[in-house]
């Protein structure tokens, strides 16, 4: 077993086809798959299935195949981060994925202390919505992923972070704010800012509403909380929102009302993903101290690995 066959049927299989796959591995397309085949050659099993021009599927052997594909690429690359260290522990690379808002309120306080404290590493830090994230930590795209625990697959390593409530985003003077508790039928009432349409957090919404039966008006469609919090200041309508907390400071300083909304959703945590057995190096671990030190978790404690 060659060592460019392992690395191009993962690829292969990976992405699901031997177009992208040649273009991530910057060879021709003939010559993954002759690799491919020259591997399943030797194994004496079909490893891969067609199921159109475009579309690959791993068959039962190809699944085992590609488990052990990933847990030696995976630990070629620790590897080649641990010799990195080892020549210099303050230099290399850390890879984050997370959505816009995580990003924009809570990386914002902490990344100027840590390129401070760690100089000589690179840093990579993708805006993502949840479902790409998870797919990148997957795929080893990234070193940590942010994400809801709720949306989060059984395959990934997790650290609960920080907690997440539903809340009502209201201007100040809003009749709503002498509620003293709000439902769906008190808040379809007034326009409504939503997250875009065909999105899990829209679906929701719209399943919730159409249950109880009730006429509602969607104004404006807005992908991030901050975008939500200016319109609803303006007075445009009301944004449902789950938020880590309505205390952020970009947030307090908006003349804004943060009203507990229960049936929006449940609670949820912002949890931290990796996947399982990956072992962080000391300088990306320290990513980990310093958000603990700006926003410990919601026990007060370092996020703790739970797999």
């Amino acid at each position: 077993m060659e060592w460019q066959q392992l690395v191009g049927f993962y690829h292969a299989a990976r992405l699901g086809s031997f177009t992208k796959a040649a273009a991530a591995t910057f060879r021709t397309q003939s010559a993954l798959s002759q690799q491919v085949k020259a591997l399943e050659a030797e194994l004496n099993c079909q490893l891969l299935e067609r199921l159109n021009r475009k579309k690959l599927r791993l068959t039962p052997a190809g699944e085992e195949v590609w488990r052990f594909a990933e847990a030696v690429l995976l630990g070629y690359e620790q590897l080649q981060a641990q010799l990195q260290a080892g020549r210099d522990p303050t230099a290399g690379s850390l890879r984050l994925a997370a959505p816009f808002t995580t990003i924009y309120h809570l990386f914002r306080q902490v990344l100027g202390e840590y390129q401070r404290a760690w100089p000589g590493v690179r840093l990579t830090i993708l805006d993502r919505p949840q479902a790409e994230i998870i797919a990148l930590v997957r795929e080893g795209e990234v070193d940590l992923g942010f994400a809801l625990a709720s949306r989060t697959p059984a395959d990934l390593t997790v650290r609960p972070w920080l907690s997440v409530e539903p809340f009502l985003l209201v201007p100040v003077d809003h009749p709503l704010t002498q509620v003293a508790e709000i439902g769906w039928p008190e808040v379809a009432r007034y326009p409504l800012i939503l997250p875009p349409a065909k999105t899990p957090p829209r679906d929701r919404i719209e399943r919730q509403l159409q249950h109880l039966g009730l006429a509602y008006h969607v104004i404006l469609e807005s992908a991030n909380v901050e975008l939500s919090a200016l319109y609803v200041e303006l007075g445009l309508g009301l944004a449902p929102a789950t938020l880590v907390s309505s205390d952020l400071p970009e947030l307090r300083q908006r003349r804004l009302a943060y009203l507990p909304f229960s049936q929006l959703a449940p609670p949820d945590t912002l949890v931290i993903l990796q996947r399982r057995n990956k072992v962080l190096l000391p300088y990306q671990q320290a990513f980990l101290e310093c958000l603990s030190s700006h926003f410990p978790s919601r026990n007060g404690r370092r996020p703790e690995l739970k797999e």
